[in-house]
């Protein structure tokens, strides 16, 4: 069976490395690979594959565009607007796996969980960390965005699942106060976020993973903080699409140390 992860750009991906330690470690000769596809590419790939095919992993800019192909999607998927797992079995299952990958990374490095949450950003990713916030037990949700309409939409999505959420501006942010703050932007976005002497607490996850450590990841140590790198979220929501896409449980430490290396390579 096949099996690959779709977006643009595509080439620094490490999903093929862990898909592919999973099925070695579950004894599966299904294959993944890379394919670079715009958003206006997709809709014509998904219709041209066969019966081969078992999956694919979703990234930007393709995560909204996929409600166009499903014919079912997730309870999570519908909550955050956002596809990043395409099953095909009866139809085609949109799924959301960031929510578990967040939630798993959190409580896998936070000695404290429950209490205040930061978001930094307010895209897809956002909105996949508000819910995974209520999940974990957040007693309020503070959103922090530039794009007042997007954050709005993450602040309507906290309220409708019970949690006090507000849109804060920059000069309002209170770092010290939060027990969980997780960064969705892009390399470079928050690199300027933190002013030299910030004090910080509780802990800090930021997706991004490469380079590594960032620029707020290392201001958020240097304030007080702890710190998750976005690698260990990557491995739970691959390790959620494995489960997904083979009806298996994933193989998480294969994949743990799979990735590791291929970190350790860059």
């Amino acid at each position: 069976m096949r099996a690959a992860v779709c977006g643009h750009p595509i080439s620094h991906s490490l999903s093929p490395v862990l898909h592919s330690a999973a099925y070695q470690a579950l004894g599966l000769e299904h294959t993944y690979t890379a394919v670079d596809l715009t958003e206006s590419d997709f809709s014509s790939f998904v219709e041209s594959l066969d019966d081969s095919w078992m999956g694919l992993s979703l990234t930007m800019p393709l995560k909204e565009v996929a409600f166009e192909v499903a014919t079912a999607v997730s309870i999570r998927a519908k909550l955050t607007g956002a596809i990043n797992t395409l099953v095909f079995d009866d139809g085609v299952r949109g799924d959301n796996t960031d929510i578990f990958g967040i939630e798993q990374a959190v409580r896998e490095s936070a000695s404290e969980i429950e209490g205040p949450f930061t978001i930094i950003g307010s895209g897809a990713t956002a909105r996949s960390a508000v819910v995974a916030a209520q999940n974990l037990g957040a007693t309020s949700i503070s959103v922090l965005a530039r794009n007042a309409e997007t954050a709005r939409e993450c602040v309507t999505l906290g309220r409708e699942l019970g949690i006090t959420s507000t849109h804060v501006r920059l000069e309002s942010a209170q770092w010290h106060e939060s027990t969980v703050t997780i960064n969705t932007t892009p390399a470079g976005v928050a690199d300027e976020l933190l002013a030299s002497g910030t004090h910080t607490a509780g802990l800090l996850l930021d997706v991004i993973y490469s380079p590594w450590p960032t620029q707020l990841a290392t201001a958020w140590t240097a304030g007080g903080g702890t710190v998750c790198a976005g690698h260990v979220m990557l491995l739970h929501q691959a390790g959620e699409q494995v489960r997904l896409m083979t009806g298996q449980p994933a193989p998480i430490e294969a994949m743990r140390s799979a990735l590791t290396q291929a970190l350790a390579a860059r």
